[in-house]
């Protein structure tokens, strides 16, 4: 690609010296001045990539043949994508065996004639070349196939870490211009890369960033490939700790344990590919919780394995608790959680003919209009007892169906009941109430058009079957509702919709009620839906889960229709795992009692060096440290130092600490001499410091613990009588000056303190940073949360 690049830019100056004076020539130089940027670009670009000199490149030995028999061995997510991908695509035939521990290490493939033994995915890949002849997966022509054979061998470094992020940035610029990374067509290139990227968990952070736009492109394209599909579904599908049946595998191999995690790899009934519906029916009374956040993932899931739709309706059939705020915010959650609906639809486009259908069902018999007041409704309906209206005439019913529609005193008063059966034991059955007026409150998208309105039950059956859903994902507390759900759809002449049951999401500690949540509201309990403490989308993230983690949660619940209560420790672990790798590291010390020590061998005035944000993970880049002939220490690290002892200022060196001033038990000043011969590895004490600087950044830790103080909350609960009266602690500290240049939302470490993400920017010395704790998945050490 350089050398291309490179003759290019030659091919262009040549013809610039010959182009004379015509008439086109500003453009030409404009557009040439644009292509050269753009080349220059890709040509440096693929110099930033990390690349290996190849010499001359010596072809595998060992070939498959492209009428092959081929037996595949991997452990549990370890499955070679990109080469079952190749297969696939030449019509190489493979044979995956069970997904064990005792797979080897790096999947192993085998031909079924022995002659050709193969470890590791890139190797398998290589072992192909051969069987795609004329195919393009290795170019068109020899030096596009050397290009191909490149970036393998590229691929084998790639890896998560240290310099995996500026890897990322410089193939996202050599896609700047490109469709595929060699030609015009898929490759075993583009097939390797691919295959890297999709089992790289720290991908899904670098495209928060938003740099590699080109990169996020090329993968959304080889992610709607046929077959890059289909060997991903199926590697799923037969990885035993996301199956059905176990969770775990022994060192033999042997699959064991109950389940206790699940796997969206189910197969829904009568699913077609092309052909699968699926709609996320969210209801604007508030924003996503994470157990929304479950079922908007499930419908997205199945919408796209089977190739089809997905719809994302709003269900605005309760003008009293929506409006447009909950739209808005329900859609930024939406994007959140990478979701990209095929439509956008609401319950209220459907008015017009869901009332129609009402005065249908009337005329019919199936439907009346009942006078009856609410609490003797509910009485009649627990005690089995028909009501007096249930026996009127059609023709009473249409005047008071009329009555409804105009939102007069006495249609105001009315409900329209479907008639199924009183006498049965589902109470959902007992005529439930299929219409209700609302005369006073205006509909955040209709106004005052409408007076009565359908509710959920009768709403939903009706734009699933209108807006073609096939299959209706619910979770299993509406299990007693899909008989009448059935009901209703047969006696409406609608066609049939499948349903998928699946388990709701319960949490310790936690209420997803979106009712609940509105009181913690209501009653100063919480700032606001994206409070830190609350379950919702925004809240989770606000307080620093990333979308990845939560992503991955919901996998390992999957569809399972078993109910469990969840601890928030799983997800939080999960958590950590994605943001420890890219987390900056800096120290705050706490303002409380912080000691002042003397270096009386420090430098004399300041003495500024530089070190890596993250020892691990240079790509972080560096911070500025300072040293000072005063420090300050946390009153704790002081009162644990003896007079006399050797201790470790971390990032500086052993120290030995005397004239240690006391009040009581409160350390007031101490004096320290740098030990530069000090071994860090012989001292107990090892403590964060900071010079005793006075630009050093004022800043807020906050804290939180859980709202309520009841494991499992029940229905019946007075939440005033189990609400957790002290959840948010504070503490006032100061942090080291690189704190300065974060943004809201950046995750860092806090050494010996934990992880954080920026609330509130630094702006002035009168305003502190805000920085929130987010939980690592131990147990906290106080409050709720540390029982």
């Amino acid at each position: 690609s350089r050398r291309r690049a490179k003759s290019a830019r030659s091919q262009r100056a040549s013809r610039d010296e010959t182009d004379g004076d015509g008439k086109n020539a500003d453009a030409t130089d404009a557009t040439d001045a644009t292509t050269a940027r753009a080349m220059d670009a890709a040509a440096d670009a693929a110099e930033r990539v990390e690349t290996l000199t190849i010499a001359t490149r010596t072809k595998r030995a060992t070939q498959i043949a492209a009428n092959s028999d081929v037996d595949v061995a991997f452990r549990p997510f370890g499955a070679p994508l990109a080469f079952l991908a190749a297969c696939a695509k030449i019509g190489v035939k493979t044979t995956c065996g069970e997904q064990v521990k005792t797979a080897p290490a790096e999947a192993r493939t085998t031909t079924k004639d022995g002659k050709v033994d193969v470890s590791g995915a890139i190797d398998a890949l290589e072992a192909l070349e051969d069987a795609c002849e004329g195919t393009g997966l290795i170019g068109a022509g020899s030096a596009a196939r050397e290009e191909v054979f490149e970036w393998l061998t590229r691929c084998r470094s790639l890896a998560p870490g240290g310099g995996f992020e500026k890897q990322c940035e410089g193939v996202n610029e050599y896609l700047a211009t490109r469709t595929y990374l060699v030609g015009h067509d898929v490759t075993l290139a583009d097939l390797a890369l691919w295959a890297e990227f999709t089992t790289n968990r720290q991908w899904a952070v670098v495209e928060k960033k938003g740099k590699c736009g080109n990169l996020a492109r090329w993968l959304a394209t080889m992610n709607a490939d046929a077959e890059t599909q289909a060997v991903v579904a199926a590697a799923n599908a037969g990885n035993p700790i996301l199956s059905k049946k176990a969770t775990t595998v022994s060192d033999t191999g042997k699959v064991v344990g109950a389940k206790t995690s699940g796997s969206f790899e189910v197969d829904l009934p009568g699913a077609e590919e092309g052909k699968v519906v699926t709609r996320f029916p969210p209801e604007p009374s508030g924003i996503l919780h994470i157990g929304h956040a479950k079922a908007a993932l499930l419908n997205h899931y199945f919408a796209r394995r089977y190739k089809g739709k997905l719809i994302v309706r709003f269900d605005d059939t309760n003008p009293d608790k929506e409006n447009v705020d909950f739209v808005d915010g329900i859609m930024r959650d939406i994007a959140t959680l990478g979701l990209d609906p095929d439509v956008v639809t609401y319950t209220s486009d459907s008015f017009d003919a869901i009332l129609k259908m009402g005065e249908k069902l009337i005329k019919e018999g199936k439907m009346y209009i009942d006078t009856t007041d609410v609490d003797t409704m509910r009485t009649e309906r627990m005690q089995k007892i028909e009501s007096k209206c249930r026996s009127q005439s059609v023709e009473e019913n249409l005047r008071l169906w009329k009555e409804m529609k105009a939102g007069s005193k006495e249609g105001a008063e009315c409900a329209a009941r479907f008639k199924i059966d009183m006498s049965s034991n589902n109470g959902c059955m007992r005529d439930p109430v299929a219409f209700r007026c609302n005369v006073e409150t205006p509909h955040h998208r209709t106004g005052t058009k409408y007076k009565v309105y359908p509710t959920y039950d009768c709403a939903c059956p009706f734009v699933d079957a209108h807006e073609g859903v096939t299959h209706a994902l619910r979770t299993s507390e509406y299990a007693d509702r899909e008989d009448q759900y059935k009901w209703i759809q047969e006696a409406m002449g609608m066609r049939k919709v499948h349903i998928w049951e699946y388990s709701r999401l319960n949490l310790e500690y936690t209420t997803l009620s979106k009712r609940k949540l509105q009181w913690f509201v209501d009653n100063k309990h919480a700032t606001g839906w994206d409070d830190p403490r609350f379950p919702t989308v925004q809240g989770v993230v606000r307080r620093g889960m990333q979308v990845e983690a939560l992503k991955e949660f919901m996998l390992s619940q999957g569809a399972s229709k078993n109910n469990n209560l969840m601890e928030w420790t799983k997800i939080w672990a999960m958590n950590k795992k994605i943001i420890d790798p890219i987390a900056p590291r800096h120290v705050c010390i706490d303002n409380a009692d912080a000691v002042v020590v003397k270096v009386l061998n420090g430098p004399e005035g300041e003495e500024w060096f530089t070190t890596p944000k993250h020892k691990k993970n240079p790509d972080l880049g560096i911070k500025v440290v300072l040293r000072m002939n005063e420090v300050i220490i946390e009153q704790a690290d002081a009162r644990a130092i003896s007079e006399g002892e050797e201790c470790t200022l971390m990032g500086w060196g052993n120290a030995f600490f005397k004239n240690i001033v006391k009040e009581g038990d409160v350390v007031k000043s101490m004096d320290c001499e740098i030990n530069p011969e000090g071994d860090v590895k012989t001292t107990k004490l090892k403590m964060t410091w900071l010079a005793n600087w006075n630009e050093l950044v004022p800043v807020e830790l906050k804290d939180y613990d859980y709202m309520i103080t009841k494991k499992k909350p029940e229905e019946s609960d007075e939440f005033k009588d189990i609400v957790n009266p002290t959840t948010e602690v504070v503490t006032m500290a100061k942090g080291d000056g690189n704190l300065r240049a974060y943004n809201r939302g950046t995750v860092i470490q806090i050494e010996r303190k934990g992880y954080y993400v920026v609330d509130r920017v630094y702006v002035n010395m009168d305003t502190p940073m805000v920085l929130l704790s987010i939980p690592d998945g131990k147990k906290a050490s106080w409050g709720v949360s540390a029982k």
